[in-house]
């Protein structure tokens, strides 16, 4: 199914995207955000989704449906597919980073310069209520109230918990 919010922005509900699952025994809640727009953006959602699943470390609790929408920065670059998912883990901030940078590079992500097109991209939004400043993680993610490609799934995702 689709839902068209404008010319440029297009909701997406695919397998796994929007998702729901309501018990977790680990200990903190993070939300993260999920990019990318190099080749079958949504089959790598798929996978990442079922990737995740298998990590004992990470319990996927729900999920935005994914949107379409143009590119920032460098603009000669296909549309983007974006959503965030709420999860539980045991892992500290930068564990997350480091398993997360991880499973980008299990997915082919090339860091080539700022903004460039990529097969993923997964950003530590808000994990709970901490705030942390250093050269690796800022915390809370220091764009998320400028970029719809957070705000909207995070809307989204905030109206199916009600």
């Amino acid at each position: 199914m689709r839902k068209i919010l404008d010319k440029n922005l297009t909701l997406e509900y695919i397998n796994f995207f929007p998702s729901k699952k309501k018990n977790s025994n680990l200990k903190h809640k993070v939300l993260i955000g999920i990019g990318g727009n190099v080749g079958n953006v949504k089959m790598r959602f798929k996978k990442l989704f079922l990737y995740l699943l298998k990590y004992p470390h990470i319990d996927i609790i729900q999920t935005s449906p994914l949107l379409k929408n143009p590119p920032f920065g460098y603009l000669n670059q296909e549309y983007f597919y974006n959503a965030v998912a709420i999860i539980k883990t045991n892992l500290l901030p930068i564990e997350l980073l480091n398993h997360l940078l991880h499973i980008e590079k299990h997915f082919k992500r090339e860091r080539s310069f700022k903004n460039a097109p990529r097969t993923l991209d997964l950003d530590i939004i808000f994990f709970e209520s901490k705030k942390m400043y250093n050269k690796r993680l800022i915390i809370p993610h220091p764009d998320w109230k400028k970029r719809e490609s957070v705000l909207i799934p995070m809307i989204y995702l905030s109206k199916r918990q009600r």
